[in-house]
């Protein structure tokens, strides 16, 4: 799994006209899954999100992480994080994991990021989605 973790403002994420998810303060995940991942890698995986320290204390140094904060997750399924750029301009996406295996595992990230009392909000896994985000700092971080 591969996962860039942007901290926002807000963000929120669109298919077609109408919003499907959307959150105030926290983190906007873009989430690929590979065809190695397994259900103890999403679980790892949504553990590091939760406790990414991201968030400033009152010293202004990264400490606080989603669950110090209250923060919320918005997390958006992306395969497109798994493609492979080695050979020539078009990139492959062999490693991807298949749809149905990629959809089971996203949900379990959200549910494992719900049951350490997270709020989610997720896209629409398979559709084409707009994501609109304000990144805070900047700050992103890629977590594999």
């Amino acid at each position: 799994m591969r996962a860039v973790v942007q901290r926002v403002v807000r963000a929120r994420v669109f298919v077609g006209d109408d919003v499907v998810g959307e959150i105030g303060p926290g983190l906007c995940v873009l989430l690929g899954v590979a065809e190695t991942d397994d259900e103890a890698t999403a679980e790892r995986l949504a553990g590091r999100i939760a406790r990414l320290r991201v968030f400033e204390n009152a010293e202004g140094k990264f400490d606080r992480s989603l669950l110090d904060t209250g923060g919320e997750a918005l997390v958006v399924s992306q395969f497109t994080l798994i493609a492979d750029t080695a050979k020539g301009n078009r990139p492959s996406f062999s490693h991807a994991a298949p749809p149905e295996r990629a959809e089971r595992l996203y949900e379990q990230v959200c549910e494992a990021l719900r049951a350490v009392g997270i709020t989610v909000a997720t896209g629409t896994f398979g559709a084409r989605m707009q994501v609109e985000l304000v990144n805070d700092g900047p700050v992103t971080i890629i977590l594999e």
